[in-house]
């Protein structure tokens, strides 16, 4: 009987690379509790993490609850996060979700997808990344710009929709792996992959990309 061993699937081998050129991703928001993770990630849309955490420890230190985040006057907070930007449907989002956490979950952020996704302004990627990190419940793979991005060049996933490439990789990326794709598709996107004007000449991934030298 013939017992070697068939080469994994193209994708797959190019996250298998990643996962060890970038064996220390994680997540780079600051967070001592899951509600500051929850609110340190909706702050995160269309801003960096470095802005983000600039802004948190002040936020952080004033609202330490989500009743505290829910009572907040709307212009107070709409203040105190300006520069992450989209910061008027931010503070609304935001004080609307601390209300459903405070009248439905007990003022806690609660462990399944299903009620994550009950909060205003809270996407699959936003829970995906708080039940992973807050409480290791891995149930899927946040999709953020970085790892759009990269899924299509990389030949991972032809879709643009942020739910359909999550499928996509669920479908390729073994479960036990699920926790840290993500991060290492976002250390390479920082780090070579760049929006527009990619590193293919320095990526040790150009050989077997299917987008190297073409974008």
């Amino acid at each position: 009987m013939d017992k070697t061993t068939s080469p994994p699937p193209p994708g797959l081998a190019l996250l298998a690379q990643l996962d060890a050129l970038y064996p220390e991703a994680r997540i780079a928001l600051h967070f001592g509790s899951p509600l500051e993770l929850l609110v340190a990630t909706m702050l995160s849309a269309q801003c960096t993490d470095e802005v983000v955490n600039r802004v948190t420890p002040a936020l952080f230190a004033r609202y330490r609850t989500a009743a505290d985040f829910a009572a907040a006057p709307q212009a107070e907070l709409e203040k105190a996060i300006y520069s992450t930007g989209f910061f008027r449907n931010k503070a609304k989002h935001l004080r609307a979700s601390c209300q459903l956490l405070v009248d439905a979950f007990g003022g806690q952020v609660p462990k399944t997808m299903e009620e994550m996704l009950r909060l205003p302004g809270v996407s699959r990627k936003t829970a995906n990344i708080v039940l992973a990190n807050a409480y290791g419940v891995v149930v899927g793979i946040p999709v953020d710009t970085h790892v759009k991005r990269l899924a299509g060049r990389l030949g991972l996933s032809a879709a643009r929709q942020p739910e359909r490439i999550e499928a996509d990789l669920m479908a390729l990326v073994p479960r036990k792996d699920w926790g840290r794709v993500s991060y290492a598709l976002i250390a390479h996107g920082r780090a070579l992959c760049l929006a527009r004007k990619p590193r293919c000449a320095q990526c040790p991934l150009a050989p077997t990309c299917p987008s190297a030298f073409k974008v």
